[in-house]
């Protein structure tokens, strides 16, 4: 299993794992993301923040993050963290627990970057995935009502679960 910086020749990848995800959503859930720009992700992978990870060369899961993200984490954006933001696996994956992998690779970043906190966020009610990530180590930190300015529309109109992991020096 190797994580790697997306590249550009990805980006038709990635949107096809967004796809994966919103089907799944549609099927597990009663939210689902609205779709994203294509400029974002170019930029996400112009700035080194889109990642994916390998399994047998094989692109086996997705995600972002960002350094930032004051939209959601008000006075604790900051904080130097890492925030994580859509995660996907492969359907071909599913159950190999990512974000556990996620975590534990994060927490090496963190270090590496003098970073204090992994961060991520999902739906406030969305109660399946807030049981997953604190099962993940994620401690749960509450429920927001985000300032909804500049986020993707999937984020109008809804509260959110968040969630960290303190890393340790």
């Amino acid at each position: 299993m190797d994580f790697k910086l997306s590249t550009i020749e990805d980006i038709d990848a990635i949107f096809k794992f967004y796809d994966w995800a919103v089907a799944f959503q549609k099927e597990k859930f009663n939210k689902h993301w609205k779709g994203f720009e294509r400029s974002l992700i170019e930029k996400e992978i112009a700035e080194s923040r889109q990642w994916k990870i390998l399994v047998d060369n094989e692109i086996a899961c997705v995600f972002a993050i960002t350094f930032e993200d004051e939209s959601i984490w008000n006075e604790k954006n900051n904080d130097k963290a890492v925030y994580f933001h859509r995660i996907v696996t492969n359907p071909k994956y599913r159950g190999q627990h990512f974000v556990k992998k996620i975590a534990e690779w994060g927490i090496a970043f963190a270090k590496e970057n003098r970073l204090e906190y992994l961060r991520m966020d999902t739906w406030g009610d969305n109660m399946s995935l807030i049981d997953y990530y604190q099962q993940c180590g994620f401690d749960f930190i509450g429920i927001i009502t985000p300032d909804f300015t500049n986020l993707p529309k999937h984020y109008e109109g809804i509260t959110l679960s968040l969630f960290q992991i303190k890393v340790d020096s």
